[in-house]
């Protein structure tokens, strides 16, 4: 198992969230997820946070990552889902149709500590694979 450290500190810390898209609508494929998780992969070394797994099903997705201990991780949420939000429905304007009004994503989401577990790992690996 490795290890992140700074100065003062070794550290080990993973989180498992999930996004919803707002009244759960159907809108993702995989070229979206894809932009989704670039979306993501650029904004998280502001927050010191490093994604480990990314996969999503029609409605949502669930992101493994690592963070820092001083990381403010719903500062980081919200960066993304603003940020994502924006250039999803600008690069893919045909979801706005399955959409109301200007929402993207649910104003709630679900963070869970993971530990890194292989189990968090292939749970998330596994979403979507009945529909595709």
């Amino acid at each position: 198992m490795e290890l992140d450290n700074n100065a003062h500190s070794v550290f080990l810390l993973h989180y498992h969230l999930v996004l919803v898209v707002k009244y759960r609508r159907k809108v993702f494929d995989d070229a979206m997820s894809d932009r989704a998780k670039e979306i993501f992969e650029y904004i998280s070394p502001s927050y010191k946070i490093t994604l480990m797994e990314w996969n999503h099903d029609m409605d949502h997705v669930h992101i493994l990552f690592r963070a820092h201990p001083k990381t403010e991780i719903s500062k980081f949420i919200n960066a993304y889902k603003s940020a994502s939000s924006r250039l999803l429905k600008k690069e893919y304007p045909e979801i706005r149709k399955k959409l109301w009004k200007e929402y993207f994503w649910s104003q709630s989401f679900c963070l869970i500590t993971a530990g890194g577990t292989p189990l968090s790992k292939q749970y998330i690996e596994s979403q979507g694979e009945k529909h595709r």
